[in-house]
């Protein structure tokens, strides 16, 4: 298993099952903790393999990187194959309501789709963050995504946010994890060697950056790595670094 989240009772998870080729959603029900019983499961066609089903892929390149819930709704990135989003009105039968893949042409794997809970000049507004992949340079870096869900059988990306490549620094520099927590239109995102960068998309077709924090090397290190957030709603904020461990911000924004 990548990366899951949790509501109190149920885990969207994204474990490698047998059969199945790379990862796939799963819900688990953790009334009790010592015994999680598996409610429901999905996967992208072809994943299962020992189903008889055949990829039209390559290798892993389709895979759950995690879930997002909102009320009936797992929003789930999808590594290669973008995003998804799933009907689990029904937990034990997940249905696929719509999908959005822009890779390609863009090169970076879709990483975090994050609802917003509420409207935002009326609309019903998704984040989605790909993953920067040194591997993959001289490419454009991953993007930060602003997609409208109004109409949600029809995602439609609005706009982007990235930054100049004139701000590269050594090691990856790209887009990578926002805060899931969600306590106002500035979200925070790690940007690896771009350290942590606060947006504000209060105009959702026009995303600003309105803040930024980069920490200093760690000891032997040419660059930072941040790598995930957490932003707890007085405003404090949970940085971690790939090579360097922990730093607990406040923000003033």
């Amino acid at each position: 298993m990548h990366r899951f989240t949790f509501d109190g009772r149920y885990a969207y998870i994204s474990p490698e099952m047998e059969g199945y080729a790379g990862n796939i959603v799963m819900i688990l029900d953790l009334k009790d903790p010592t015994k999680p019983e598996e409610v429901g499961r999905w996967w992208a066609p072809g994943q299962w393999l020992g189903g008889g089903e055949s990829p039209a892929w390559e290798g892993r390149a389709h895979r759950c990187h995690h879930p997002m819930r909102k009320g009936d709704r797992l929003y789930v990135s999808y590594w290669h194959g973008g995003l998804v989003i799933l009907d689990i009105s029904d937990m034990s039968r997940p249905k696929m309501v719509s999908q959005l893949d822009w890779s390609p042409p863009f090169p970076a794997p879709t990483h975090t789709t994050l609802p917003i809970p509420w409207k935002i000049m009326d609309r019903d507004i998704l984040v989605v963050t790909d993953e920067e992949a040194q591997k993959l340079q001289p490419e454009p870096q991953a993007f930060f995504w602003v997609v409208d869900i109004t109409e949600e059988t029809r995602p439609t990306p609005i706009a982007t946010f990235l930054l100049p490549d004139g701000h590269k620094t050594a090691g990856r520099f790209g887009a990578h994890q926002p805060a899931e927590q969600v306590h106002g239109n500035t979200l925070y995102v790690t940007w690896f060697s771009g350290g942590l960068r606060a947006v504000d998309i209060s105009n959702p077709y026009l995303p600003k950056e309105v803040g930024f924090y980069i920490p200093l090397p760690g000891k032997g290190q040419k660059s930072v790595q941040s790598n995930d957030v957490f932003h707890r709603k007085d405003g404090m904020l949970f940085l971690i670094d790939r090579l360097d461990g922990l730093e607990i911000l406040e923000s003033q924004i």
